[in-house]
């Protein structure tokens, strides 16, 4: 399966739950019921999820090979409660993305 592929199945597997495919800067984002992202695609591929930093479902987000903090802007500048998971872990990224869901904002 391709990313957007990927990214659809999880959208669709988390429908039930008041989860929305949208977009955001362009890129295709998961929404929860008020709207509010908290999952999106990337033009790489990857996704990134917002989690909320120093959990254990943080820490373990970022020892899947390949995982980083995101750093939109590509400067330096990383938001700490959002990790980037590359497609080669994509069979985790349903768990990510309800976890992300569920987390306070």
């Amino acid at each position: 399966m391709s990313a957007e592929e990927d990214f659809r199945r999880v959208g669709a597997e988390l429908a039930d739950l008041g989860v929305a495919i949208s977009s955001m800067m362009g890129r295709p984002a998961l929404k929860d019921r008020d709207g509010k992202v908290f999952a999106s695609l990337q033009r790489d591929g990857a996704m990134v999820f917002r989690l909320v930093r120093d959990t254990p479902e943080h820490t373990a987000a970022l020892a899947l090979p390949g995982a980083s903090l995101f750093d939109p802007s590509g400067r330096g500048r990383e938001v700490k409660d959002w990790v980037v998971v590359p497609h080669s872990c994509a069979a985790q990224w349903t768990d990510l993305a309800e976890t992300a869901l569920s987390r306070p904002r």
